[in-house]
């Protein structure tokens, strides 16, 4: 695993997803983390536990995702109710992010010893290899909604989002 990309495991019950993230949750996972859960949640599954025992850092794109997640699946139905997503063991600097980018409220937290690891199967690191467009695209949604839910974020990410567009325009040409 390279220190720049995290693992994504998952397992699929009657009654709740469970996702494992390990290493560094980063706009790299941003696009395949986000099918992922859309799919799962498309075909009705409505509680999400993340693992982030083993999760070392999230970027804000990666949060910024999380947090559309978790907005798109309280507000949209998908036909089973309101979909939750749940924290497991969120390292106290990645629950300091969540509190200082003001997205915390939409999650669960749960402290409790990790998940068994048995059922869990580790997704290849290739899922969809997303192009550069995507990437781009996807970090500028993430960064848009975050200064959406909370206005101390436009201080932060005015520049990023401001460069995320513009190179979106040269990709798109």
């Amino acid at each position: 695993m390279s220190s720049s990309t995290a693992t994504l495991s998952v397992w699929v019950g009657d009654q709740i997803v469970c996702v494992r993230i390990s290493g560094r949750a980063s706009f790299n996972c941003s696009v395949d983390f986000r099918t992922l859960l859309t799919t799962l949640w498309q075909q009705g599954h409505n509680r999400f536990v993340l693992d982030l025992t083993n999760c070392q850092l999230m970027d804000s794109t990666f949060l910024g995702v999380l947090a559309g997640l978790a907005l798109r699946f309280s507000q949209e139905p998908n036909g089973f109710g309101p979909a939750v997503i749940e924290l497991l063991n969120p390292s106290p600097r990645i629950f300091d992010l969540l509190e200082n980018l003001g997205v915390s409220q939409f999650f669960k937290v749960i402290c409790s010893s990790a998940l068994a690891s048995a059922r869990l199967e580790e997704l290849p690191t290739t899922t969809s290899a997303p192009d550069r467009k995507e990437v781009s695209r996807t970090c500028l949604e993430a960064h848009q909604l975050l200064m959406e839910i909370s206005p101390a974020n436009v201080a932060k990410f005015k520049d990023v989002t401001r460069f995320l567009e513009e190179d979106l325009k040269k990709l798109e040409k």
